[in-house]
């Protein structure tokens, strides 16, 4: 099973790469010497990543269109090779602040944060089940943990990654696939800057990316940071559901 090494350059496709934390792992994965292979929508960025780093390739694709995300890996393994590992990071981020539903922003972020990641595995893993190699991190989130406020149309697409990775672990496992899930804390992103809430424990997306490729060259299955916050997050998993919702209702101000 593929993992990072320092010494050895591999070929790294990760989607979401414009900006955030996908823009800060390929920009820490690059000055480490590997390959990398981007996706994105936003073409500028991709070009004025491609004037700085001559090991980047830059794919302009919409991860909601399954076609888009075959031709893009196409593409990604024409310029440097078979990919050895993928972090399915694109996603957006819509609040929920109130009863009123609009389905079509639920629908967008399911289509973008959950079947983009589907769509991407589509075309990578059958490449790396006839090599028997390979390294898929599905870039998941604790909102996916339990329901929290303002997350209704976000935290249910995360819930659906971390079930994904799980389910498919079984036979990545079997046939020499390394399948890891990343669930972070809140991060310093364009998708965060419009939180007007105090987000504890916030970290910078070179922080994240640090953190994720530590986790990404351990054997643990779930990679979650920062760690005081991610143990605070797994405690309120485990409450039942009376103590979660006080405690949640005073901790962010949505009392009972």
């Amino acid at each position: 099973m593929t993992t990072i090494n320092p010494s050895l350059s591999v070929h790294v496709f990760i989607t979401g790469v414009s900006s955030g934390i996908g823009r800060a792992l390929a920009e820490a994965l690059l000055t480490a010497g590997h390959k990398v292979s981007g996706v994105a929508r936003r073409r500028h960025l991709l070009k004025e990543m491609e004037k700085h780093w001559p090991d980047f390739l830059g794919i302009s694709a919409d991860i909601t269109d399954a076609e888009a995300m075959a031709s893009a890996v196409k593409t990604a393994e024409t310029r440097f090779g078979p990919v050895d590992q993928a972090i399915l990071n694109a996603g957006v981020y819509e609040q929920q602040v109130d009863l009123n539903i609009d389905p079509a922003i639920f629908r967008q972020q399911m289509d973008i944060n959950y079947m983009g990641q589907v769509h991407a595995l589509a075309a990578l893993l059958p490449g790396m089940e006839q090599r028997h190699h390979g390294h898929i991190v599905i870039m998941a989130s604790v909102a996916g943990w339990r329901g929290l406020p303002l997350a209704a149309s976000y935290a249910p697409t995360k819930a659906a990654s971390i079930a994904l990775a799980e389910s498919l672990r079984f036979f990545c496992h079997q046939k020499g696939i390394k399948m890891q899930v990343a669930c972070p804390g809140f991060v310093k992103t364009e998708a965060t800057a419009k939180n007007t809430f105090a987000m504890p424990m916030l970290m910078t997306a070179q922080d994240a990316a640090k953190a994720l490729i530590k986790g990404m060259q351990s054997q643990r299955f779930l990679i979650s940071f920062p760690f005081r916050f991610q143990l605070m997050m797994k405690l309120l998993r485990l409450m039942p559901y009376r103590w979660y919702f006080w405690l949640t209702g005073r901790m962010t101000g949505y009392r009972q």
